[in-house]
């Protein structure tokens, strides 16, 4: 098997009417997790590494992991950094061998976006590397990313800069956010931004950040066994199915797998108080995550057969 990229898990998936799913990752069980849930629904998955996770777990040593479990359990995946904060960055993920990289100006000006970005694109597809950008700002709070504000996604600022960057996919704003803690009232996502960007970029990827159900499930279990998550609450399900439905080919879920793994060992734990063994607990965590992926294939991106 081997590390691919993007550009026909993508194109199935807008044809089909489903979305990738990309799953953040740091360690060997989160990787094993997610793929052995890929390969039980013979679907298509992202591995996806943040900054702070590479700082982690070393880019070469990760890009070395991903390949050994994507031969061992034999299935293909595309390895992606996610919100890459400038072109150093970028550019390291690059040579370690990633091959599919995000480069997030978001924070910036527009020109200054524009700029960031096609500096990255024409570095990564001389490579054979895609490269997905950010237009808008997205609340929340995610490992290194934060923001305070909410900054919808223009539709003819998206048009522009897909047409000056030549970005492979472009992450929007309608109103996910990061984090655990989503919205404060009821859910609401602007569908109508994405159509009118869906109808003026037709068969164009479109990708949805802070996409997290927070399963309220793994909230109370961590809770139960001694943790201190109030008010914990995602993106519904309905709304994330919908977005896959249209022009939204990779969604992104990171806070979904962390609150299961931390639920499962500590009920492990909990129920287990004279073990030692890291395999035991740590093992629990990558079941929950397997269980977790598989659900997300089949209930939010519809992603299952998606490899032939």
């Amino acid at each position: 098997m081997a590390l691919i990229t993007t550009k026909e898990m993508f194109k199935k998936a807008y044809e089909g009417g489903y979305a990738i799913g990309a799953f953040n990752i740091s360690d060997l069980e989160q990787l094993q997790g997610v793929l052995e849930g890929a390969k039980a629904k013979n679907s298509y998955v992202m591995i996806q590494a943040s900054k702070s996770a590479i700082q982690y777990a070393g880019p070469h040593t990760l890009v070395e992991m991903v390949k050994a479990a994507s031969d061992e359990i034999g299935v293909d995946v595309a390895l992606h950094l996610d919100h890459g904060p400038n072109f150093e960055t970028v550019k390291s993920c690059i040579d370690a061998g990633f091959t599919s990289v995000m480069i997030d100006g978001s924070h910036f000006d527009f020109e200054e976006n524009v700029r960031v970005t096609k500096e990255v694109v024409d570095y990564a597809h001389e490579r054979g590397v895609v490269v997905e950008a950010e237009l808008g700002v997205l609340a929340g709070v995610e490992d290194e990313v934060s923001s305070d504000v909410h900054k919808y996604t223009d539709p003819d600022e998206a048009v522009e800069f897909v047409e000056r960057t030549g970005v492979d996919s472009l992450a929007i704003a309608i109103g996910t956010s990061h984090g655990a803690f989503k919205f404060k009232g009821e859910a609401e996502l602007k569908f109508d931004i994405l159509e009118e960007i869906q109808n003026r970029l037709p068969e164009f990827p479109i990708v949805l950040h802070g996409a997290s159900a927070v399963d309220q499930e793994s909230v109370a279990t961590c809770n139960e066994f001694g943790g201190n998550i109030a008010g914990a609450k995602g993106v519904p399900v309905d709304m994330l199915r919908k977005a896959s439905s249209m022009a939204v080919c990779k969604i992104n879920m990171d806070t979904d797998l962390r609150l299961a793994m931390t639920a499962a060992i500590r009920k492990y734990l909990a129920e287990n108080p004279s073990q030692f063994d890291p395999r035991k607990y740590l093992g629990a965590g990558k079941d929950a995550i397997q269980a977790v992926v598989e659900s997300k294939i089949d209930n939010v991106l519809g992603s299952e057969n998606s490899i032939n």
